[in-house]
């Protein structure tokens, strides 16, 4: 951009307070040898001098990345410190610094989770004590660094994408983009730097939205496959025939492909929009295993992804699975460009996408205001805004959490009586700790509108009947699920609400499906086609969770495994 050509921009602050004069003496050495080049270390002997440097920042309008403090300082504690840090500066990354041995403390240890449960700080680090240079200190701090520079820095944007804010289609290229970890910066078409790039890139704002690559390449109005293309992967298999077929990239398909490929099953995996399905727009998941600080739903899948990678798994992307069919010993899909693909096994794992509000006005705004999903690449979009999220599982929670950092104010609006039946206690207690969050219940959306974009909500209280109609800037609904079943034959039995019926929920009176072939009856995860597996949130009564997804994918693995050993001895009727 012309800022960037012109002059080298100011080097984001890293701050580090701490009243301790030998410790902050070696965290100084640490931070300015391995991240003086890039950013500009601040180091203060007391939260009163870091207090000044966070004003000071405010007022010369720089960026600061990461704030450390330590948890004993007399004038205040590190928690109370880095609260004030989020206030300055909603989306710096912020960790308390604990002396080594201090975990043993029980007074520390309280102060680091109860600091950890209310949303105060990312995480914590001990402070550097081994001979120098101490990489456990720096694993930390460079995982927090990388998690800011993903959201602010645009030197780390693999594309630049031009177009209308307004407009449904930039919104809906903007979260693919984002849903599928391609770093990219959005640039409004009416904007000095929207401008100056279409002239470079020899286009109007005739026809937006514009994508330009780092080498060069021009895409207009480009489809997803245009953009995978242009960035040289192969997204369609040179080979047609597997041992096993997945369908569907969220966790639970994602986790069935890593463990098919890696115990030597030839495996194929279909996605037909983004890799991690819905799981991949929560914007921090805290409650998975292995994962102290939290991970985003994106990088937790994009890591699954290559994992699967590696272990030699196919994949065939922007193409949806739209028949499924038994071929001898073969279960064939067709694919939404009419190619064929079979496997000797399928797991079915196509999840669920958010229910509509059914509410006119608003679906006229979808992406002009009005959001299905956590939205994450709206959340900048946010500041100063009120924002409103309908919902009130996990995803809701995590999504009015992340908007928290940005909006002026959130209103969580939840259809129930509490948020305890359906929402992690951890999340329930972040939300009751936020400042700028607001739970209503036994409330509900029944209208709106806007010219252009939303401008405002009508709601309404299940008890009074009343009505309201308040001012909003945006809308995210996460409720309920619709599942991706509509594609599959008839002789896979669903339950009402289209849900997969899998083993023991098949058996009517005591009897097997209409059509069983085999002599035993249908596995755990099995569905009524023999072959077929079911697993993650398109499964009937599946637990709507991250970690149960992946559970039930891996498990699914196991059963396909004692299916083709049943094939391979001929056990059938």
């Amino acid at each position: 951009m012309k800022v960037e050509e012109t002059h080298t921009p100011r080097r984001p602050v890293l701050l580090a307070v701490d009243d301790d004069a030998d410790a902050l003496a070696k965290i100084e050495h640490e931070l300015c040898g391995r991240y003086g080049s890039g950013y500009h270390i601040v180091c203060e002997a007391s939260a009163e001098g870091g207090v000044s440097t966070l004003e000071r920042c405010k007022a010369n309008g720089e960026d600061v990345a990461l704030v450390l403090a330590d948890q004993w300082m007399p004038e205040m504690t590190g928690a109370e410190f880095l609260v004030r840090a989020r206030q300055a500066f909603p989306t710096t990354k912020r960790a308390l610094l604990i002396a080594w041995g201090a975990w043993g403390d029980e007074k520390t240890r309280e102060a680091v989770l109860r600091s950890m449960t209310f949303g105060q700080i990312d995480y914590y680090l001990i402070k550097p004590w081994w001979p120098y240079p101490d990489e456990m200190f720096h694993r930390t701090v460079t995982e927090l660094l990388y998690e800011w520079a993903k959201a602010h820095r645009s030197d780390v944007a693999e594309i630049r994408v031009v177009g209308d804010r307004r407009s449904q289609r930039s919104h809906e290229l903007r979260d693919l983009l984002g849903r599928n970890r391609i770093l990219n910066r959005f640039y409004a078409a009416d904007s000095e730097e929207g401008r100056e790039l279409l002239a470079r890139a020899g286009q109007t704002s005739a026809r937006l939205p514009v994508v330009m690559l780092l080498d060069g390449q021009v895409l207009v109005d480009p489809s997803y496959a245009e953009i995978i293309d242009a960035f040289g992967v192969r997204t369609r298999p040179e080979r047609r025939d597997f041992d096993l077929v997945v369908i569907g990239a969220g966790p639970a398909g994602l986790a069935a492909t890593v463990y098919g490929a890696s115990e030597g099953l030839s495996t194929l995996i279909v996605e037909r929009e983004a890799v991690g399905g819905q799981a991949g727009t929560s914007s921090l998941i805290r409650n998975y295993l292995g994962f102290p600080w939290g991970i985003s739903g994106s990088e937790l899948t994009a890591q699954a992804y290559l994992q699967a990678w590696v272990f030699g798994a196919t994949s065939n992307f922007t193409l949806e699975a739209t028949g499924l069919r038994r071929d001898g010993d073969s279960l064939v899909v067709t694919l939404s460009d009419g190619t064929e693909v079979s496997g000797r096994a399928m797991i079915i794992v196509t999840g669920a996408s958010y229910r509509r509000l059914e509410v006119p006005d608003l679906e006229a705004l979808q992406g002009t205001g009005v959001f299905y999903g956590a939205a994450i690449s709206e959340a900048q979009a946010m500041k100063g805004q009120d924002v409103y999220v309908v919902g009130g599982a996990n995803s809701a929670g995590q999504a009015a959490m992340h908007l928290s950092k940005y909006a002026a104010h959130v209103t969580l609006l939840v259809r129930g009586r509490s948020l305890a039946a359906s929402m992690s206690d951890y999340l329930v207690r972040e939300i009751e700790a936020a400042e700028n969050i607001e739970v209503r219940f036994r409330t509900r959306v029944v209208g709106g509108g806007g010219a252009g974009r939303l401008e405002r909500l009508v709601l309404k209280d299940s008890v009074s009947g009343l009505t309201e109609t308040v001012p909003a800037s945006a809308l995210f609904v996460l409720i309920g699920a619709r599942p991706h079943t509509e594609w599959l034959p008839e002789e896979i039995q669903r339950d009402k609400g289209g849900y997969i019926l899998t083993g023991q929920d098949l058996l009517k009176d005591g009897r097997w499906p209409q059509g069983w072939t085999l002599e035993q009856p249908p596995l755990l995860l099995e569905s009524s086609i023999p072959g077929v597996f079911a697993a993650g949130d398109v499964r009937h009564h599946s637990v709507k969770r991250v970690a149960s997804a992946v559970g039930e994918g891996s498990i699914a693995v196991q059963m396909v495994h004692d299916y083709l050993t049943k094939v391979k001895l001929g056990i059938r009727n």
